[in-house]
């Protein structure tokens, strides 16, 4: 495949808790579920350096391995685990995080792999791409988002019900009738969505952590296949940019509520 990358923090000098890598048959993303100011982990090392330490652990063991990558999923967050877990509170609530895409080719086949709310797009020629993504989240955040949506994204208030919410989540994840996320715990690889594809039914895939994707699907800005077309014709670093110009043009969530008024955002455009 022929792949071409771009991640950027949420702010210039602020540490990524995004993650991409790839190599010429295999793509990882993962998207660090962020500790709020003022909020435990249970963890000294934090959440950037788990998507990393996971995210390398997966890109290696997906060139190395024949495995399905759900197996590969539960291996590498078991490894991930077990290199902290005698220095960290690993069973706190707040330990470390992250959302998981995961594009592999076998053969004649595209597997994949998509485990939380990042988004994977498979242009297979149709009029609308597949798009996949695991929305358990939003649809369990839905219901705690009032407030946090309803203050201004810059007042001390706003920081608080933001902590709040994400504290509140913590009781749902990786629970059943809640969410999933690579955390501690390697069997919640068995609650990712995954499939195969034929290799030559793709034309081209993407895939974006929730601070790439928010220009479809929460600022409505564009649609999956012109964000494909973008990808296509300018790359991945456009498409920050872009998301950049309309958090920038919306810096207190009037337009466009959020709990994270800029964030970090991490994009592979694929062509098999």
């Amino acid at each position: 495949m022929r792949v071409a990358l771009a991640t950027e923090p949420a702010t210039p000098g602020r540490e990524n808790e995004d993650f991409i890598a790839a190599t010429p048959d295999a793509v990882v993303l993962l998207d660090g579920s962020g500790t709020p100011a003022g909020s435990e982990s249970g963890c000294t090392h934090g959440v950037a350096w788990y998507a990393r330490t996971l995210g390398s652990t997966l890109l290696t063991s997906m060139t190395q391995s024949a495995g399905s990558l759900s197996e590969l999923l539960a291996e590498g967050i078991k490894a991930t685990t077990s290199l902290h877990d005698f220095t960290c509170d690993v069973s706190h609530p707040g330990s470390p995080s992250a959302t998981v895409v995961m594009l592999r080719r076998s053969g004649d086949f595209l597997d994949w792999l998509v485990l939380a709310d990042s988004v994977l797009i498979l242009d297979t020629g149709q009029p609308e791409p597949t798009v996949i993504t695991d929305d358990r989240e939003a649809q369990v955040g839905a219901s705690y988002r009032e407030r946090m949506d309803s203050l201004d994204s810059t007042s001390p208030e706003h920081v608080a019900a933001h902590r709040e919410y994400v504290e509140t989540l913590r009781d749902h994840r990786n629970r059943d009738g809640g969410f999933w996320v690579a955390s501690v715990d390697p069997l919640v690889a068995e609650q990712a969505l995954t499939g195969s594809v034929p290799v030559h039914e793709v034309r081209a895939a993407a895939l974006l952590s929730d601070g790439a994707s928010r220009l479809v699907d929460r600022f409505h800005l564009t649609t999956w296949r012109d964000l494909l077309g973008l990808l296509g014709q300018a790359g991945p670093n456009e498409l920050i940019r872009q998301v950049r110009t309309a958090e920038q043009s919306d810096p207190h969530g009037q337009r466009w509520p959020r709990g994270k008024t800029y964030d970090d955002a991490a994009v592979a455009y694929c062509r098999p």
